[in-house]
Parts: C-alpha cells; structure tokens; sequence
C-alpha cells in the first residue's frame, strides 16, 4: 500500500471529516485525535499511512500486534510510532501490553490494571490508560457496567505504573444518529461523573468510521478509525 493514492484520499477525508464535525460541534479543529486502527492490516500499511503524518495507531490482537510493532520499529524508528491496544486483555498477556504499548484502552477489571501497573517497566514512563465501559450492555462487548467506572478509575489512578487518561466505549452499531447521539452522551456522562470526582482525565475514546460525527458532537476527544483509512477487512 506504499504510496497508494486512494490511501492518502481516505486519511485526507477522515481529517476532513473530524474537521467539519468538530466545526459543526463548535469545538476547535485539534480537540480530536484520530487513531488509526490498523488491526489485520500488515505493517505496510501501517508504514504508507506514517508517511502521510499518521502517528496514532491501534491494535487489538496482541501476537500480530508485537510482530507489526517490531517491523514498524527497526524500519521506520524515528519519529517513533505511538501504539494503543483496544481489544479485550486475558491475564496472561499483561505482561507484553504492559512492556510495549503506550496506551492501553481496554481495561475493565481490576486485576487487570493491577498486573498492567506491576509489569509496566520502570524505565518507561506510566503506562496511559482508558477504563472501558459497556454502555450499551451487550453481553459480547467487553467493558465494566457504567455504575462500575468511577470505582475502576479510582483504582487505576491509584496504581503507580499507570495514568489515568479517560473512559472508552464502543457502543452498540446502529445507523440511527439520535440512538448513536444517546449512547455517546451515556458515555459522556460516565466521563463527566469521573471528571467531577476529582480524578485528572482528559480523554473520552469513542467514535469510529461510521459514527464519529455523533462522537465529537457528544464530546469525543480520540475517534478510532480503521476501515475508513484502510478498507474493509477481508
């Protein structure tokens, strides 16, 4: 995909596309960050779209994710990439989320912010994370109920290899903009609960290809993109 034009065309029209919402939203132009979702695309996509400004990217299955890091790495190490994980975390792969990414969106539980914090090296900074929240209640959806947030937020920004950056949530996909307005402002209000706590949070995750207009009207600050930049996956 090395110099694809019909890859810079979709990243110029995702970025056209926070623009204008984020206009319509009246919120500045750089209130949101895009994170390219390059989960099941190989590292050349990922490097083609690092050569257009792209900086951001996120994954969800940890062995592809390690592979692709190391590729990206040894060929394109400065400016380093930023990495995210957004996919559901087993116990047992802690260790390797907590030694290689920079941000971690998925947290749900306890136990798993506790092994993240113990395994987070010391010679890296803190490890940055959103607590995920399953504002919809869908029992395939990973995420703490919403009434659950604030207590899982307290119990992160408490742990010493962690910072506490916001809440995450991947609603339930409908084409219904009042619904997917809804979801988001649910989520919003989980944030905002967070926020008024006390706790320092600055990111709210939510929005993907096919509805981050809601997202930023309701407040998003980080939309995740993948088939939008990329395509669809096969």
């Amino acid at each position: 995909m090395n110099g694809d034009p019909t890859l810079q065309q979709r990243y110029e029209t995702v970025l056209a596309r926070i623009r204008a919402a984020c206009t319509a939203a009246a919120r500045a132009p750089d209130a949101v960050s895009l994170l390219a979702v390059s989960k099941t695309f190989d590292a050349s996509a990922v490097l083609a779209l690092a050569a257009l400004g792209q900086r951001a990217f996120a994954e969800s299955y940890l062995q592809e994710a390690l592979d692709k890091i190391s590729r990206c790495a040894s060929e394109r190490p400065d400016p380093a990439l930023e990495w995210h994980f957004i996919g559901p975390i087993q116990s047992n792969k802690t260790r390797p989320i907590a030694e290689t990414f920079s941000w971690v969106h998925s947290v749900e539980r306890d136990k798993i912010a506790r092994r993240l914090s113990e395994q987070r090296p010391a010679s890296l900074p803190p490890l940055n994370v959103c607590v995920q929240v399953n504002v919809s209640g869908e029992a395939s959806k990973s995420g703490c109920a919403p009434d659950e947030a604030l207590d899982l937020a307290r119990a992160v920004a408490a742990l010493p290899g962690l910072r506490l950056r916001g809440v995450m949530a991947i609603p339930e996909p409908t084409d219904d903009v009042a619904r997917q307005r809804a979801q988001f402002a649910a989520v919003r209000a989980v944030f905002d609960r967070v926020r008024a706590a006390g706790l320092d949070v600055d990111t709210l995750s939510m929005g993907m290809s096919d509805d981050l207009e809601a997202a930023i009207a309701e407040g998003s600050t980080c939309v995740r993109v993948g088939t939008a930049l990329f395509g669809r996956r096969g």
